[in-house]
């Protein structure tokens, strides 16, 4: 496929940020993916796999204005960028191929 290779982590949170849209930041981005998997998610672990996705060329990042809420921190906002949409419609386009490839739709299951 010519792709970078992503862990599920990394895919679920690619994809957690083309949910959030405007709104994706760490924090957002940990409360999205427990909302939609009910997987606890540390927010260490989510700003590192943020910053990974960035360095890849998947997300862009820039700091949004200051809130009162925050005691006038800006938040750091992340965008899917045009790679990290391509990727996430080949994983996409993978996975259906896969799924479709199983005979009559249903998974096989051996007992050992």
């Amino acid at each position: 496929m010519g792709r970078s290779y992503l862990g599920e982590f990394e895919e679920l949170v690619l994809l957690t940020v083309a949910i959030l849209g405007q709104h994706a930041y760490g924090v957002s981005v940990c409360e999205e993916l427990f909302s939609q998997t009910g997987r606890s998610v540390n927010i260490s672990a989510a700003h590192a796999a943020l910053h990974r996705l960035e360095e890849k060329g998947m997300l862009f990042s820039r700091l949004g204005d200051a809130t009162a809420e925050r005691g006038g921190k800006r938040k750091r906002l992340f965008f899917v960028t045009a790679l990290g949409s391509k990727i996430l419609h080949d994983i996409r386009e993978t996975r259906s191929k896969l799924w479709n490839a199983i005979s009559d739709g249903t998974l096989p299951a051996f007992s050992l």
